[in-house]
């Protein structure tokens, strides 16, 4: 690609960040040890591996033993959701769990496998903003609810939702509560006994670290039933050889952003609010979707009347800008966004969705051309 692209697409992934592709490469390269090893190569993996998760603990709050390595944000809402409602079931004979209707498909399709196991769920509506209520939560919980899965920000829309309260109020019922803090890593704080809640997973390559590694946090004391059998790592609740130069890097990304979120995040703002007024300003038929004000610092989208989605994305790649319609896991579904139907903005005159999420590299000449090539791409679409 030799020509000019402005990303803005850091919702989807973001670039691996040169100090985290420094810190991985000893690991790459040189001390490629299997950390569970008893020689000294294995264990300068093993240390490393033990020095990544103290600098995760120190950022979540929490013990290095409540830390958990996984493959990505997938697994660890899988073994969130399912660990927690079959721990619950074996023990009670009976489980119910409880998703937001905007939650990714990753807590939504692990919550829909556990019927196959008896366990039922239930989904709590959103609003016209996708913000999930504590009032709906509370009425949707039973006396067998095992688990509460409501995220921290979508990824789609970037609503901000109400976590504290939502924990605060599965803490009183005597409910594990699980937030999918994949988008929010990065830009909101992640103390977890802050936010109150007892399980809580990120992924590294949301936050500038590499991909196919997360973490998954398990408050002291929750019960959990691993869904990766064969070894004892993780303390016996993920089995499988560590990705040490990947924990290495997911540790040393998570430690940089969360030096520099509030410093971003106020860099951010300003950015995405003019390109929110530039948009809608300029054109008729454009809805942002999502809360006006309590979303994600780097998130924009829309819903535009009067065109086809496909075609706008097309021609704003051939302008050298990648955004996106949505969630990167469903751009090639035909299916109409899970979030955008729970708002109910879908209809006849609302056929493209458009997202745009911005990051490090973000500048005010950014936003200024995104503006617009989107005015002009959308014009020429409608005349079309």
């Amino acid at each position: 690609m030799n020509r000019t692209i402005i990303y803005a697409d850091h919702a989807a992934t973001t670039p691996l960040a040169p100090e985290v592709l420094a810190a991985m490469m000893p690991y790459l390269t040189e001390y490629y040890g299997n950390a569970s090893s008893p020689h000294a190569m294995g264990q300068a993996s093993q240390i490393a591996v033990d020095r990544a998760r103290d600098d995760v603990a120190n950022v979540l709050g929490c013990t290095s033993a409540e830390v958990i390595f996984t493959g990505g944000g997938s697994e660890g809402d899988n073994l969130a959701i399912k660990g927690a409602a079959l721990a619950y079931l074996q023990a009670h004979g009976t489980a119910h769990v409880v998703v937001s209707a905007i939650e990714h498909h990753a807590v939504l399709h692990a919550a829909e496998a556990l019927q196959r196991h008896g366990v039922t769920m239930t989904v709590v509506p959103v609003d016209g903003d996708g913000v999930v209520s504590v009032a709906a939560v509370a009425a949707a919980v039973r006396p067998d609810t095992a688990v509460v899965s409501v995220m921290y920000a979508n990824n789609e829309i970037g609503t901000i939702e109400p976590i504290k309260e939502i924990a605060a109020l599965c803490k009183s019922r005597h409910i594990l509560f699980h937030c999918d803090a994949v988008q929010a890593a990065g830009l909101l704080p992640l103390n977890v006994h802050e936010l109150g809640v007892d399980l809580l997973t990120i992924t590294a390559h949301k936050f500038y670290g590499p991909k196919g590694v997360g973490v998954m946090y398990v408050r002291r004391g929750a019960v959990v039933f691993p869904q990766i059998h064969g070894g004892s790592q993780e303390r016996r609740r993920r089995a499988g050889t560590e990705n040490v130069a990947g924990i290495v890097g997911l540790a040393t990304a998570l430690t940089i952003a969360a030096a520099k979120r509030e410093t971003e995040v106020a860099r951010l703002t300003p950015l995405r609010d003019a390109l929110i007024a530039g948009i809608t300003g300029e054109l008729a038929g454009v809805r942002l979707t999502g809360h006006p004000t309590h979303r994600l610092a780097n998130n924009a989208s829309f819903v535009i009347d009067g065109i086809d989605g496909d075609s706008l994305l097309i021609m704003l790649d051939q302008r050298g800008i990648c955004a996106s319609s949505g969630s990167a896991c469903t751009s090639g579904s035909l299916e109409p966004s899970h979030v955008l139907s729970a708002l109910d903005v879908l209809g006849s005159d609302l056929q493209a969705a458009l997202r745009v999420t911005l990051g490090r590299s973000t500048t005010l000449a950014d936003v200024e051309f995104i503006i617009a090539q989107v005015v002009a791409v959308v014009q020429l679409l409608r005349q079309a």
